[in-house]
């Protein structure tokens, strides 16, 4: 894992990011992670390509959010999520993050405890994931 702290954002980042978020919103959240000094990108280097990516905020000593998280296609199911969670809680006691149904699972196995926030959007639900570690 490394922080990305390039000021132009490269295309594979890109498309990363756009599994994470929409595309309208990419440039402003990449822009918001090299200027903001509680945002911090990290990315999951894997044969000298960048194949995951998260990001997170630092809501102060102990907590952190999770903003983002992305993994190309063919590099998914081989734990790098996972690996890339364990690499930001290792610092903070206590994360948490916001996701849609697609992704309540992949935190609920990770250990995250869910509740839902209801309709946020017309037609989506949200959910809460936090993690308290032991």
């Amino acid at each position: 894992m490394e922080e990305i702290i390039s000021p132009f954002i490269q295309p594979n980042l890109r498309k990363l990011l756009s599994f994470a978020t929409s595309e309208r919103n990419i440039d402003r959240e990449y822009e918001l992670y090299i200027h903001s000094p509680v945002r911090v990108l990290y990315g999951y280097i894997f044969e000298d390509e960048v194949v995951g990516c998260i990001g997170i905020e630092i809501l102060d000593l102990k907590r952190c959010e999770i903003k983002h998280i992305a993994v190309f296609p063919n590099h998914r199911g081989k734990g790098l999520g996972s690996k890339m969670i364990s690499f930001i809680k290792h610092p903070v006691p206590f994360v948490i993050a916001e996701t849609d149904k697609e992704a309540v699972i992949f935190y609920e196995n990770y250990g995250f405890k869910i509740t839902s926030l209801g309709e946020k959007y017309p037609g989506v639900e949200r959910f809460q994931c936090i993690l308290k570690n032991k």
